[in-house]
């Protein structure tokens, strides 16, 4: 049973050094003292005050004190110091993050069809874009502890977002992004080249990074493949290869089974037949609602966190005798100038 209370036993147990190996320097100026020659008299060129002027000055009732006081300060100042070089810090438990050991890609469709005006978005009509992003961005920052990236494709596919554990900054990229950025065209298979590529286990990792247990690319669009240099279904079986799901969604009312000659319709069927080839799953979204609906459903495929061990939090306290040295040395110098 401890003698000291519950709060002083936990204070210890939390309290730590960065450098303590610097307490060593302690009884440096003891050492210096006793080991350096002192200077020999006579061997300076201070002025020589006549015996009779410093047995007046020693007669002073304060001198003795304030010598006193003066070598104390020095004392407190050399040890201030050395406690601030030691860094002193309290080690405290954080609270477990969620994590997974997945990494998601997002491919998100950003051709010029995304501007047609035909979700209802809080009691209005908005362009598809503006429903895809509200949406979206809610259902990035809903998966904390997966590591998140963001491909964006028309002509071009570009990666917006790498993968990162920080999912606020891919969300931002999502809610940043604009038609026309990489062009107006559909070029699906790009799109999702890229998003395998960032996924490639040999990619994966990287210097103290665990490989992630789950690999999955959610890739939307609201069109054809009609630009790139790679057809959809043969990505699709590379993703097998590899191991990496893919969901695809396919946005818009219409679709190319009833498009009856309407341009810039989704194509379902090939959304459809890349998610089977992975294992993955294909979803048809035409409203808000079912895109609510549709995240809700990744995050349940995609869910099941565990927690991660507790990482702890170093709060570091070497200001304070820092600032103590500070006083010290300002004391020292004021009763510099009042001698």
């Amino acid at each position: 049973m401890s003698l000291l209370p519950a709060w002083v036993t936990a204070l210890a147990s939390a309290f730590d050094w960065a450098a303590p190996l610097a307490l060593l320097l302690l009884p440096l100026p003891l050492l210096v003292q006793r080991f350096v020659p002192a200077e020999a008299a006579g061997g300076s060129g201070a002025l020589r005050v006549p015996a009779s002027l410093v047995a007046q000055a020693e007669a002073g009732a304060d001198v003795a004190a304030r010598g006193r006081r003066r070598t104390w300060a020095i004392w407190t100042l050399w040890a201030a110091l050395v406690v601030a070089l030691a860094g002193p810090r309290l080690v405290l438990p954080a609270t477990a993050l969620p994590a997974s050991g997945r990494e998601i890609m997002l491919a998100m469709d950003l051709s010029g069809s995304m501007e047609r005006r035909d979700f209802s978005l809080d009691g209005e009509t908005v362009n598809r874009l503006v429903a895809v992003k509200r949406v979206g961005a809610d259902f990035i920052r809903r998966r904390a502890g997966d590591r998140i990236g963001l491909v964006i494709f028309a002509d071009q596919a570009f990666v917006a977002a790498g993968l990162t554990f920080d999912t606020a900054s891919v969300a931002r990229a999502l809610e940043e992004a604009t038609i026309g950025l990489v062009g107006r065209s559909t070029g699906i298979g790009d799109g999702l080249g890229l998003a395998l590529r960032r996924l490639d286990p040999k990619d994966s990792g990287g210097e103290g990074q665990p490989v992630a247990s789950s690999k999955a690319v959610i890739l939307l669009s609201d069109g054809a493949n009609n630009a790139g240099q790679t057809t959809p279904k043969d990505v699709a079986a590379l993703a097998k290869e590899l191991g990496i799901k893919v969901y695809t969604i396919a946005l818009g009312p219409r679709d190319m089974a009833d498009a009856d000659g309407e341009q810039d319709v989704v194509d379902t069927e090939t959304l459809r037949e890349m998610a089977e080839i992975t294992g993955g799953k294909a979803f048809r979204v035409k409203t808000t609602d079912d895109l609510v609906a549709v995240a809700d459903a990744i995050d349940t495929l995609e869910g099941g966190r565990a927690k991660a061990p507790p990482v702890p939090l170093r709060r570091d306290l070497w200001p304070w005798p820092a600032a103590l040295a500070f006083a010290c040395a300002g004391l020292l110098l004021a009763s510099r100038r009042r001698g």
